[in-house]
């Protein structure tokens, strides 16, 4: 008797919890599929690590999620999207089954916000990695060679999220020293260019008022993936509709369902992965 193959997985790597807002809006919209989220959570933050390293850590997290039968992965976290994400595509990609998918969150951030723009003026907030390899500006000029990107770099702001201090004045303060050189630009569109900062939209509104348009990946990528999953329907076929998630954490599975379970609004049972 032919043994039934297994229904794969939607795996959702974060390099620690901003992730999980990702994920939180990709089930809203998508909840009958099984979801896999990790975490890396024991060597975060990228944002101030070299590409090199950042490409064997992103390598190893895809590896595991393919272990755990995942057939698409979403590489939530900025850093590795812009520093890993074409290099694993096209090389590392080849040793696993050519039919699973590696996706990233930048892109449909840039396609979405140059679609909101009205000045052509669009700012970026984002980790000094990310920053430094000007994916943004690369991305957003193919897509409007018109459009004018102004960066900053925000290396303070994914520990406090990580330390659970999103709503505290600290982070208020810190955050509006990011943001007012922007402001000064005359900026129309803000792109939240980390998963982390998605988790700080209402602070990130207060100080830059109503009229900027915000781009949230947390909100872009659920519509993205479900669009991308019509187009590429013999890929969808292959998922599991057995409705789950499984969470894995580098660091110590308790500290991430402390602090994890606040922004995902419930207890988790997170699990330890080793990644190597």
């Amino acid at each position: 008797m032919l043994k039934k193959k297994r229904r794969l997985r939607i795996g959702v790597f974060d390099s620690g919890f901003g992730g999980l807002d990702i994920l939180r809006f990709v089930v809203r919209a998508l909840p009958t599929y099984e979801y896999v989220y990790l975490g890396d959570t024991a060597r975060a933050p990228y944002g101030h690590r070299s590409q090199k390293t950042i490409y064997t850590f992103t390598k190893q997290a895809v590896r595991f999620l393919f272990q755990q039968e995942c057939g698409i992965v979403i590489i939530a976290c900025n850093t590795a999207s812009s520093e890993a994400l074409r290099k694993i595509q096209t090389h590392y990609l080849k040793r696993f089954d050519e039919k699973k998918k590696i996706l990233g969150v930048l892109i449909p951030a840039a396609e979405e916000a140059t679609q909101k723009t009205s000045n052509r003026r669009i700012g970026v907030i984002a980790t000094t990695a990310t920053v430094a390899s000007n994916a943004f500006i690369r991305e957003l000029t193919k897509l409007d060679p018109g459009v004018q990107v102004f960066q900053k770099a925000c290396p303070l702001l994914v520990p406090l999220v990580e330390e659970g201090k999103q709503n505290d004045q600290e982070t208020h303060i810190v955050l509006e020293k990011y943001l007012r050189p922007l402001l000064r630009k005359n900026i129309d569109t803000l792109i939240l260019g980390c998963t982390h900062y998605g988790i700080l939209e209402q602070n990130v509104r207060k100080i830059i008022g109503p009229d900027i348009k915000i781009i949230s990946e947390a909100k872009v990528v659920p519509e993205k993936l479900k669009k991308y999953l019509k187009k590429h329907s013999d890929l969808e076929r292959t998922l599991s509709k057995r409705p789950g998630i499984r969470f894995y954490s580098t660091g110590h599975p308790a500290k991430f369902n402390l602090l994890g379970s606040k922004l995902w609004g419930k207890t988790m049972r997170v699990e330890k992965a080793v990644l190597r």
